[in-house]
């Protein structure tokens, strides 16, 4: 494939991404008859089929995968290129990818908007997604650092612990279980949980707490995102267990109660991770010290905000109701 231009590998490594003809046409401002002529070049050069049709979906061949997994890593290679070329200029510039599991969503945004205001000259793009899909990222290189808990073990990262992260059980205010002082994990079991789809590291969490607590967990109703989750409690179908972290505006209007479970808040760790062999630039490095330094101090102003706006729970105000009569 001696004559493949990176004009071509750019046009494939968008079919390839959005498994559409039209839409990658659309994002690189092209007609559609000039993606499909591109991608047939290619197909020429390579001798092989890189797309097959399947009713109006594109599906990539296995020469298609891996044609777009190598369009992929030379897009990278260009863009570290670029960026260290930069830095040698003396100029604070470049590109950064970060990914974040989507519990980090809700404090990850304000981190970002600090490190712009003392880095204004750093391009950031945040990809929010289920653990699965960030850690697909990273293994495909397509993302600079991710902000998760627990590090994927499929291949060697570097994960650097920058802050707490604590979860809880969450009930509706009017829950029979809020606002008891201490409540024995074994009194899960009658209770219908709430809980994040498999390979989620919530639930792994969770599922760890019951066996540690020997809790015979009953009825569970698996949904696909935290705000599904919160929605649901809100309406009562059950309890679920969650980052305090994503609860801060919901316990300040009284939605939603934190429940005194004995042995939690169960207490783990939020990290910055990256590939092992992952050339850092200097954006990158940046960041990684921000995190390192502000990261946790950051998070909890953040929580500290939200935990100052909680007002009393109904149960709350109802214990104090009958107190009175």
């Amino acid at each position: 494939m001696k004559n493949v231009t990176l004009r071509q590998l750019k046009i494939f490594e968008a079919v390839a991404r959005h498994l559409s003809f039209s839409r990658a046409a659309e994002e690189l401002h092209l007609t559609q008859p000039a993606v499909s002529m591109q991608v047939q070049s290619l197909e020429d050069q390579a001798g092989l089929p890189l797309t097959e049709q399947a009713g109006k979906k594109v599906r990539l061949t296995a020469a298609g995968e891996e044609l777009a997994r190598q369009a992929r890593h030379i897009a990278e290679q260009l863009r570290e290129a670029g960026e260290a070329l930069a830095a040698l200029k003396g100029v604070e510039a470049g590109h950064l990818k970060i990914g974040v599991v989507s519990t980090a969503k809700y404090f990850a945004p304000s981190l970002l908007a600090e490190f712009r205001h003392r880095h204004p000259g750093v391009e950031m793009q945040l990809i929010v997604n289920n653990r699965g899909t960030i850690v697909s990222h990273l293994a495909d290189n397509s993302i600079d650092l991710a902000i998760m808990g627990t590090p994927p073990n499929a291949f060697d990262t570097v994960a650097k612990i920058f802050a707490d992260h604590p979860l809880v059980f969450i009930a509706a205010p009017n829950h029979p279980l809020a606002g008891k002082r201490h409540i024995d994990p074994k009194q899960l079991g009658a209770e219908t949980l709430l809980i994040r789809e498999p390979g989620s590291g919530t639930r792994s969490a969770l599922e760890r707490f019951l066996e540690e607590h020997k809790v015979t967990a009953g009825a569970r109703m698996e949904l696909g995102s935290n705000e599904t989750i919160k929605q649901a409690v809100m309406a009562g179908l059950g309890l679920s267990f969650i980052s305090e972290h994503t609860i801060g505006l919901e316990r300040s209007v009284g939605r939603l109660v934190k429940l005194n479970v004995t042995g939690t808040p169960v207490k783990r760790q939020w990290r910055l991770v990256y590939r092992t062999d992952k050339r850092l630039m200097p954006a990158a490095i940046a960041f990684v010290d921000f995190m390192d330094s502000e990261g946790s101090r950051l998070i909890e102003a953040l929580v500290g905000k939200a935990a100052a706006r909680v007002a009393p729970s109904v149960a709350q105000k109802a214990t104090k109701s009958k107190r009175r009569t």
